[in-house]
């Protein structure tokens, strides 16, 4: 079996969908699958290494200057090819901090639209590359969202299995301007025709998008998050468990980009009160953090130091893999109170194999999650008290934390591996054609 698996990178950004898409192909290739995991956009940014092919399809640079210079698409296609270039598109991209949706209206708009769009010539050559050169059995997207030659490879490839991930779309689309946003949802809504199946990591998110784009039910499939849990066989069993009166820091994590919709400052509200009632515990945050977000963190700092908690707060900056497993198994406890309803959470399954329980505010996919493993409690979204009083008692109650951690740790291996997400993935993209 051969799939092409398209994964959209996130301007030089770690981002959780690119290190899942890199994790899931490469599980795919272990179960004796041909994957290409094939970048548009940018090149992706992972925490192990890429599996990712080397070339660039819908470079970003391309694409957007397509939109603001429509009469580009008529210079010969060679003299446009250095703007597709991996190595440009990291340095164009190199201070970026993430993809403002509020920004790109109309390009968005345009790249749903395909062939009718700015960009056609781009999306014939993917289409061409992949239904002339490649001719899998099976296409994958990481999401909607760059779907726009979804109509093209059905009407080239009518056998070939076109699956779609869903997994944030609807947090771009909803930051969209309103007059972007209404256009990209009809158009987002006339590509479900051309898709075999959605794969959402959650009830509540495949319930969330098939309302919004107008899914049939029997084209949604639920596939449990999950991750590569190699990097965590090699981990102690046991974790330290500080009593109560401990004089050794307590340690309350959070591992997320920090980024004001990840709610750090959520963390750091709920933080004060904390530290003012348990004088023993510590703030461990860690994350990517790009240039438009440092002032955010700096906000953050400055309120710790009023406080006069400055000397109990760390950033730990931005860890590659193994630091980002260690970090994780010396933490007691860790939260990401998100702002937004978070369709994944891969932060959660990774603490928890870690044998690290978490407090989660209890919208998005967190809910599902929790309740899969048993590895944390859940706390009414947006309430400080509530977040604060959560921590606490889990701070009192080792014995709980630790049940909490076994608990987890044994359902993220049991319900939660990047191989059983595979499994799932071959059998959608399998020789029977549609549903």
């Amino acid at each position: 079996m051969k799939v092409v698996y398209l994964t959209a990178g996130a301007a030089g950004m770690y981002c959780g969908s690119c290190m899942h898409d890199n994790a899931l192909a490469r599980a795919l290739h272990q179960q004796g699958v041909d994957c290409l995991l094939q970048p548009v956009y940018t090149p992706i940014r992972t925490d192990e290494v890429s599996i990712a092919g080397s070339r660039v399809f819908l470079s970003g640079i391309h694409v957007y200057l397509l939109q603001k210079m429509p009469w580009l698409r008529w210079l010969p296609r060679p003299m446009r090819s250095l703007l597709d270039s991996p190595g440009l598109i990291r340095w164009a991209t190199r201070k970026a901090s993430s993809t403002d949706p509020a920004s790109l209206g109309e390009l968005a708009v345009s790249i749903l639209k395909g062939s009718d769009g700015f960009q056609a010539q781009e999306f014939e050559r993917l289409a061409d590359w992949i239904a002339n050169e490649e001719k899998p059995d099976a296409v994958v997207l990481t999401n909607l969202l760059i779907g726009g030659g979804l109509p093209m490879l059905r009407k080239r490839m009518p056998n070939c299995r076109l699956i779609v991930m869903l997994q944030g779309d609807d947090i771009f689309l909803d930051h969209l301007p309103e007059k972007h946003r209404t256009e990209a949802i009809r158009l987002c809504s006339n590509l479900v025709d051309h898709v075999d199946y959605f794969c959402v990591n959650s009830r509540f998110y495949g319930d969330k998008m098939a309302a919004l784009l107008e899914i049939p039910e029997a084209k949604l499939r639920i596939a449990p998050l999950s991750i590569d849990l190699g990097p965590y066989d090699r981990l102690p069993t046991e974790k330290r468990t500080p009593t109560t009166d401990s004089t050794e820091a307590f340690k309350l994590g959070y591992l997320a980009r920090i980024a004001p919709e990840k709610g750090l400052h959520r963390l750091v509200e709920a933080f004060e009160t904390i530290a003012a009632k348990r004088p023993h515990v510590t703030l461990h945050a860690a994350g990517w953090l790009g240039e438009a977000n440092r002032p955010y963190l700096q906000t953050i700092r400055d309120r710790l130091a009023k406080a006069g908690l400055t000397d109990r707060f760390t950033y730990h900056g931005s860890p590659d893999l193994d630091a980002k497993v260690q970090f994780l198994q010396e933490m007691d406890l860790l939260c990401v109170p998100t702002e937004y309803e978070d369709p994944k959470g891969l932060f959660v399954l990774e603490a928890l194999a870690a044998g690290t329980p978490v407090v989660m505010p209890e919208h998005g996919a967190f809910g599902e999650l929790i309740r899969s493993t048993g590895g944390g409690t859940l706390v009414p979204p947006h309430e400080i008290d509530a977040l604060a009083e959560a921590i606490i008692t889990l701070i009192d109650q080792p014995d709980r934390r630790e049940q909490m951690a076994d608990q987890g740790r044994q359902g993220v291996y049991e319900r939660h591996s990047i191989g059983a997400a595979a499994t799932s993935l071959v059998e959608l993209c399998g020789p029977e054609i549609k549903p």
